[in-house]
């Protein structure tokens, strides 16, 4: 079972740009399909990017597709997303999160079986 970490987070102003890295242990991220979500106090955990190491297609949620990146790295056990122009509603608690459901880009939560602690970002305004 793979160990996931996320890294990262924090408060920064509208407009600004971070990265998170999610580091995977006990597992290679090379076998699994990788997705990044997020969950905003009150609401439901939401899909953001997933892809499979394997395959070159990255899958977005309509809501960042343009402003959020997910990449990896393919001499370390790390994927990254990348998140541009933020916004106040970006404000969450980001998770990384590894699964191996034939239908992992379709983003369901159910779909990933590991998941990291998450880390906060906040964005003002």
């Amino acid at each position: 079972q793979v160990q996931l970490v996320e890294s990262g987070g924090g408060s920064v102003q509208a407009g600004a740009s971070l990265r998170l890295s999610c580091a995977g242990s006990g597992a290679s991220l090379r076998q699994y399909a990788v997705a990044w979500f997020r969950q905003a106090p009150g609401k439901e955990r939401e899909f953001l990017a997933t892809f499979r190491w394997s395959n070159t297609r990255t899958y977005y949620a309509d809501s960042v597709k343009g402003r959020f990146l997910m990449s990896r790295d393919n001499a370390k056990n790390i994927v990254y997303l990348e998140m541009n122009s933020l916004k106040p509603e970006d404000t969450a608690v980001y998770y990384c999160a590894t699964g191996n459901n034939i239908y992992y880009y379709k983003g369901d939560p159910l779909s990933f079986t590991s998941w990291g602690q998450g880390t906060q970002v906040t964005v003002s305004s």
